[in-house]
């Protein structure tokens, strides 16, 4: 049957390209368009046909074409006035991805055509990914439903491209993830939820061609719904079926999303779908005197989605949906969480869309994380975001390792340990909302964190001068690599006492692939656009010890209620029993004058909850302290549980405790 336009038959609901038995119904928002079509393809993109949608109610464009089904390739055009300088980027030969498309048939490529001037780039359906008509193809799904405790936060294609184990042809793909010795690992660490960096069509920075580097991460996104071919050629049913195969293992996957710009970047970039069909409307701006409209760059990319006008929050809540109930995503993480909840007075945790999320039924019962800052006024909102929100604790971040460099006090590493409480108690937390973590794609490698005090990013082509210069690293004696075991050694003591405090901290405990590897990105903390071996994870050269030293901490970890839970530690007295005891070397409990004492460097946690009793101490001091080991409460003494170093000569005998130079030990009740 040939595909044809039937007058009248189409609606303006819902959005995007929806398929019934005799023909797909389109339905496209534009404020300021005059005509829409929809442009048919051929497997070999030769465009069979050309359609105007028919149908209008205000600003939405619809109508119905009989004859295509399941597969039908398409494109949107859309006309309208040509004005950059205003916001108008109508051009009929730009052929434009649906904001609504599911399913693509190629990546992105960046090509001067796509930002050519109308009249002078010719037509770009060439240059462009066609959206595949698609049906729902699996039972709605719904979230896992529990707060993780270990999440493990991974990059698809660099995790898996060099594991020889996996098959080439599936090598850095999502259903790569599901192969193999791949479960295994997350099983051993004790893995709750893999966070998994974005999955979303995306297209290289403009400025990376001309290095010869390209975008590895997947921060830069065109589409919204539709997954990149370059991870999942098969469309949503790739991610349904590692959802479904982690959730059979009591596994939840959570999608990093990037719901704050997209990959048109600034108005000299390419025109490939919102700003092709209503720039005015999908992203933040401002006007000048003339009326001359500059995109808003909250973002450092360029632009920023408008995430308080109606129809964005719309496709965003669409998107969430989409990804739970036929990705089978168990939740969200927001990459630069503050554009959220932008709106014209700045941010408000009560802005539409977090409002929206808050009220769904579906995505409320997700686990939601916000990276809560972007780089805009008033950007950075740790803590303010409230229930039912997990945030990114870039204090605990930044505190924990200020503490082990030697450039904070016990009372910041009591503040961490304790969960946070003073950045989220006061926004309606009863319990921390903190996800803690070490390092994660952003910054350096936790290998690197201890080999590097300055970051070495000239091979990002812009002579260093990316990347924060805030690390609060250290290279423990040798700047980058070395062959002196005396400074390999030294790092990776400081490293297993960082993992060891990120276990025992109160929250939610985060890590980075390839970090219990010992992987190195060679001092890169910016490293974006390298896909290559910088970001690619050696699987033939992981330390084994370091793996199975994490793997111990977790399932230790997760055996001790003292531990694994969220409450705030208080300290205060409940039936003759305190949370939390904080203790001073020298046989007493912490004074409030010995928080401030700078030349205090070992610090005691003595936990008593739900019955279960631990003790545990943190040196910093680069010598042997002997520390105050009260008996517990219940009787008896202690014995090792675990510790962060396997040296020598240190126990628990009867009232203290040899502990190692730059070390944490947890001792457990003997018996």
């Amino acid at each position: 049957m040939k595909p044809r336009l039937l007058t009248g038959a189409g609606r303006a609901d819902p959005r995007g390209a929806t398929l019934s038995e005799n023909g797909v119904n389109f339905s496209v928002y534009s404020e300021a368009a005059s005509r829409i079509w929809v442009s048919l393809f051929d497997k070999d993109g030769t465009e069979t046909g050309r359609f105007e949608l028919d149908g209008r109610d205000g600003p939405v464009f619809f109508g119905f074409i009989a004859g295509i089904g399941v597969g039908a390739r398409y494109g949107l055009r859309a006309d309208g006035p040509y004005d950059p300088s205003l916001g108008l980027w109508f051009d009929p030969d730009k052929l434009l991805v649906d904001p609504y498309a599911r399913r693509l048939d190629k990546g992105f490529a960046l090509d001067p055509a796509l930002a050519a001037p109308r009249g002078a780039g010719g037509d770009t359906a060439a240059l462009v990914p066609k959206a595949l008509v698609s049906r729902p193809e699996h039972a709605p799904a719904r979230p896992l439903g529990k707060v993780p405790g270990l999440i493990y936060e991974l990059n698809a294609r660099g995790f898996t491209k060099l594991s020889r184990t996996l098959p080439a042809r599936v090598r850095g793909r999502v259903t790569a993830l599901t192969l193999k010795s791949i479960p295994t690992h997350f099983d051993a660490l004790g893995v709750d939820a893999i966070e998994l960096m974005p999955v979303a069509a995306w297209i290289d920075d403009l400025h990376l061609p001309a290095r010869k580097l390209s975008n590895a991460w997947g921060y830069n996104p065109v589409t919204l719904l539709a997954p990149d071919p370059r991870l999942m050629p098969g469309g949503i049913a790739d991610l349904r079926g590692l959802t479904d195969f982690y959730r059979a293992r009591g596994v939840a996957v959570v999608l990093d999303v990037v719901f704050n710009h997209t990959g048109e970047g600034d108005a000299h970039g390419p025109v490939l779908s919102f700003r092709g069909l209503d720039a005015v409307s999908y992203y933040r701006h401002s006007r000048d005197e003339f009326g001359r409209l500059h995109l808003i760059n909250d973002m450092g990319t360029g632009n920023a989605l408008d995430c308080a006008h109606p129809e964005v929050q719309r496709l965003l809540l669409d998107a969430m949906r989409f990804f739970v109930e036929q990705g089978g995503a168990s939740g969200f993480r927001f990459d630069l969480a503050t554009a959220l909840g932008r709106g014209p007075n700045g941010f408000s945790a009560d802005a539409p869309l977090i409002a929206a999320i808050r009220a769904d039924p579906l995505l409320s019962s997700c686990i939601l994380i916000v990276e809560p800052w972007d780089v805009g006024p008033g950007g950075y909102q740790l803590g303010r975001f409230g229930p039912p929100f997990f945030e990114w604790n870039d204090r605990y971040r930044d505190d924990i390792r200020a503490f082990w460099r030697g450039d904070a006090g016990v009372d910041v590493l009591a503040s961490r340990l304790a969960g946070s409480s003073d950045v989220f108690q006061r926004n309606g937390w009863r319990q921390s909302a903190s996800i803690n973590f070490l390092a994660a794609h952003d910054g350096f490698a936790l290998r690197d964190l201890v080999s590097y005090a300055q970051k070495h990013n000239f091979a990002n082509g812009e002579n260093n001068r990316d990347g924060h210069g805030h690390n609060i690293s250290w290279n423990c004696g040798a700047e980058g690599e070395t062959d002196d075991p005396h400074v390999e050694r030294r790092r990776l003591r400081d490293a297993s006492a960082l993992l060891a405090t990120l276990f025992v901290s109160r929250g939610t405990p985060m890590i980075q692939q390839g970090d219990e590897f010992w992987r190195t990105q060679g001092g890169n903390n910016n490293a974006y656009a390298q896909d290559n071996s910088v970001t690619w994870i050696d699987w033939d050269r992981a330390d084994t010890r370091l793996i199975d030293y994490v793997a111990r901490l977790s399932a230790f970890r997760a055996a001790h209620p003292a531990l694994a839970g969220l409450d705030f530690l208080t300290g205060e007295n409940v039936d003759g029993v305190r949370d939390v005891v904080w203790l001073h070397p020298k046989q007493r409990e912490f004074a409030e004058k010995d928080w401030q004492d700078a030349s205090v460097q070992t610090l005691g946690m003595k936990l008593d909850i739900g019955g279960d009793e631990l003790l545990v101490w943190f040196n910093r001091a680069s010598r042997v302290v002997q520390a105050f080991s009260p008996l517990p409460r219940t009787g008896g003494s202690w014995t090792l549980g675990i510790a962060s170093t396997q040296a020598s000569g240190f126990g628990a005998e009867p009232g203290h405790v040899t502990l190692p130079a730059r070390s944490v030990v947890v001792l457990v009740p003997e018996g």
